[in-house]
């Protein structure tokens, strides 16, 4: 089971691509462009919002967060724009990962761990 979710998963992320150049498209909607952009930003990144070495939710990021992610953002995006971007590309290219596109994610680590140490000195007096 586990596997044929990976896989449903690994078909689903296929769709980056096209996710990618619709951003840029003027025919997608604003709100489909900024869900494009946390989605490309979001699998492009380096950095995972939940890391691969905890046991069990390492897994939720790449099975839930990420196939929820590109679901919702191609529900927003118009099949036409869709269709005209898939018959423009190959279906083989592939997105660069970017350091850069882990900065969102290392910025939201450091505000977390900036809230939880402020907790802590509230909470522990130090």
């Amino acid at each position: 089971m586990l596997r044929q979710l990976k896989e449903k998963v690994r078909k689903l992320k296929q769709e980056t691509v096209p996710i990618y150049y619709a951003l840029f498209d003027r025919r997608t909607p604003l709100s489909a462009k900024f869900l494009a952009a946390l989605t490309v930003t979001y699998l492009l990144s380096p950095i995972d919002l939940i890391p691969d070495f905890i046991p069990v939710l390492g897994l939720l990021d790449d099975l839930i967060i990420v196939p929820l992610l590109i679901t919702a953002t191609l529900k927003l995006i118009p099949q036409y724009v869709l269709d005209d971007i898939k018959s423009k590309i190959d279906s083989k290219e592939r997105l660069p990962t970017k350091w850069y596109y882990a900065l969102p994610v290392v910025l939201l680590y450091g505000y977390l761990l900036f809230v939880l140490f402020g907790y802590a000195r509230h909470w522990f007096d130090f």
